[in-house]
């Protein structure tokens, strides 16, 4: 499915380069979202970012919401990272596919602040790290099946593109051709925020499952926070069942707490993936768990995998100058504030559009998930989801005629859903309006606010962004809301 979008921006030379680029490259992107479908037009070619901005090849200056998908928590090209990288590659190189020392220091890190890791594998990406953690998954349960949730995207290996979210919820593709109907026949599916029904696939094949991966927090269907229990849940079956509880803290890990958020709702799955933020945004993924586990792992187990580039020397030094950063006190604090300022913003200039508001969000360091309402006059009205409740649980908004939304945010990861639903699984995600979002996109855009190109995507509040800059972006929603609303 392509949009089509009409918008005033100027963008000649992203033309030009991205029908240049069409000459060489599929669809002349590397990564599917990046051209523009879901929301139509040309793609915004970049030309470089700074702190909290970026400048695209026409001379525009955007505030960055989209923090390269998540990974860069201070900013763009904070010295402490770019004088890392430097340093490595003038002092030491590029790349050995050799033992250096730098990748033992970043592992000690990521063991450190993670309370499941006793040993980490370093990879090249996230998608690297799900495929390897479900081959060691199976290879020490000795099962062949896993369980993943609909709207779960853990990157573009086969066993995960089954009911994938990110790109291929956007474009309402259900499963990628190529992927083996034998190989998508051992992945089971189940509806995230939803015990009773994985419950049931457990009580029917529970003794072949070799693990349920999921993301903690979902951030491929729009953010997506977890019911109350229902991580714990997972945990409980996962034991019961002598399956592994995968988390796949990709994006998470070290957003949403310095150990991840497996230590933000204290509960500890078997293996953990994490993907560029241990790198400063850098091409890398790891996947950790305890000593047992992970000494199944080749060179001291029969379970293989491997990499020329794994540990590369560069990214290793940005691992290590991140985390090192994300350790300094208020760090979280900081990043908790903003966000709920702009979330509280965002929220209250759609209600002031005339928009109907509905909000889904775990506020501060905590674990309550509360929902809300927001009128026109600013007037809110919260309640806490209780344990055992779900979306037929919650308050109904009397119907008005008027357009809704539906904000979600958990610490620093927000979203915006074109929506009059809850959203709080797959199938209240998909009812969001993704012609409405193109709009709001673009007519963002036009206002200098760089968002996600689809409405399945995350948003991302880093250390960089100012009040000023906060300020600006909730202004320039309300102006966005105000032309929806007219629509």
């Amino acid at each position: 499915m392509t949009t089509t979008t009409q918008h005033a921006l100027e963008q000649a030379q992203s033309k030009v380069l991205f029908a240049e680029a069409q000459k060489y490259i599929p669809g002349g992107v590397n990564s599917p979202v990046r051209a523009f479908q879901a929301v139509g037009g040309t793609p915004v070619y970049i030309q470089r970012g700074e702190g909290a901005y970026l400048w695209d090849v026409d001379g525009h200056r955007y505030i960055d919401l989209l923090s390269s998908w998540g990974p860069l928590i201070f900013g763009h090209r904070p010295s402490r990272v770019v004088e890392a990288i430097q340093k490595t590659a003038l002092e030491m190189g590029t790349s050995f596919g050799a033992p250096t020392e730098i990748e033992t220091r970043l592992a000690a890190l990521i063991v450190e602040a993670l309370p499941s890791v006793d040993m980490v594998r370093m990879v090249n990406s996230g998608t690297e790290a799900t495929m390897s953690a479900l081959r060691l998954a199976r290879g020490y349960t000795g099962r062949e099946k896993i369980v993943k949730f609909e709207g779960g995207y853990h990157g573009h290996g086969d066993s995960l593109l089954i009911k994938a979210g990110s790109g291929l919820l956007t474009l309402g593709v259900p499963t990628s051709p190529g992927v083996p109907a034998s190989l998508a026949g051992s992945t089971l599916v189940a509806p995230y925020n939803d015990l009773k029904a994985l419950e049931e696939i457990f009580v029917a094949m529970g003794s072949e499952i070799a693990a349920v991966i999921v993301e903690p927090v979902a951030g491929n269907m729009g953010v997506i926070p977890p019911l109350p229990g229902f991580l714990a849940g997972l945990r409980t079956l996962t034991h019961k069942y002598g399956a592994l509880l995968i988390f796949d803290e990709v994006i998470t890990g070290f957003r949403l707490a310095y150990g991840g958020a497996q230590s933000r709702f204290n509960v500890e799955p078997d293996l953990t993936c994490l993907g560029k933020v241990i790198g400063g945004g850098l091409p890398v993924g790891a996947y950790g768990g305890p000593r047992e586990i992970m000494e199944h792992i080749a060179p001291l187990g029969p379970v293989y995998q491997a990499g020329t580039l794994s540990g590369n020397p560069l990214a290793m030094a940005a691992g290590v100058a991140t985390l090192k950063g994300l350790q300094q006190p208020g760090v979280y604090t900081d990043l908790e504030e903003k966000a709920a300022y702009l979330g509280q913003g965002l929220a209250r200039a759609a209600a002031k559009a005339g928009l109907a508001v509905r909000l889904v969000e775990i506020k501060g360091s905590g674990t309550d998930l509360a929902v809300g309402f927001i009128d026109s006059k600013g007037n809110e009205e919260r309640r806490t989801i209780k344990l055992g409740e779900g979306i037929a649980d919650l308050p109904c908004l009397a119907p008005s005629g008027r357009k809704g939304v539906c904000f979600t945010r958990v610490g620093s990861m927000l979203c915006t859903f074109f929506t009059d639903h809850w959203v709080l699984n797959y199938a209240s995600a998909s009812t969001a309006d993704t012609q409405l979002y193109a709009q709001y996109f673009w007519t963002m855009l036009e206002e200098g606010i760089y968002l996600a190109p689809a409405q399945f995507e995350a948003s991302f509040v880093s250390l960089a962004h100012t009040k000023d800059d906060l300020n600006q972006i909730i202004e320039a929603s309300y102006r966005a809301f105000s032309r929806l609303n007219a629509i």
